[in-house]
């Protein structure tokens, strides 16, 4: 059993800051990458940033890239977003992933184990 929590969403107005966490529970060995998504509305699910369990390889989505950090710390079971300089077009559900597969992914098919969600709203 594999447990994924979020939390840290919130309303922020544009150009502010928000950290994201994601408190993971259970066969946790059985991760080896896990990721953020967000899902606006009307819109598909889309791939925000990954990390791969020992933090070597990281990946982003071209949209946040310089503005949101991906990290991880296993000692706490907590992954994190810090997200910075936020757009109203960040404005999204935020979910936390992971997968068994070793390699970075960006699909969201690609990911075995999802969290519940947490709401980020950024006002103009």
């Amino acid at each position: 059993q594999v447990q994924l929590v979020e939390s840290g969403g919130g309303l922020v107005q544009a150009g502010g800051s928000l950290r994201l966490s994601c408190a993971y529970s259970g066969r946790t060995f059985s991760f080896n990458t896990m990721g953020w998504f967000r899902q606006a509305p009307g819109k598909e699910r889309e791939f925000v940033a990954a990390i791969k369990w020992n933090g070597g390889t990281i990946s982003y989505a071209d949209s946040v890239k310089g503005r949101f950090t991906i990290s991880r710390d296993n000692a706490k079971n907590t992954l994190y977003l810090q997200m910075s300089t936020l757009k109203p077009e960040d404005t999204a559900i935020y979910y936390c992933a992971a997968r068994r597969g070793i390699q970075i992914a960006a699909s969201a098919g690609a990911y075995d184990y999802w969290g519940q969600g947490t709401q980020v709203t950024v006002s103009s």
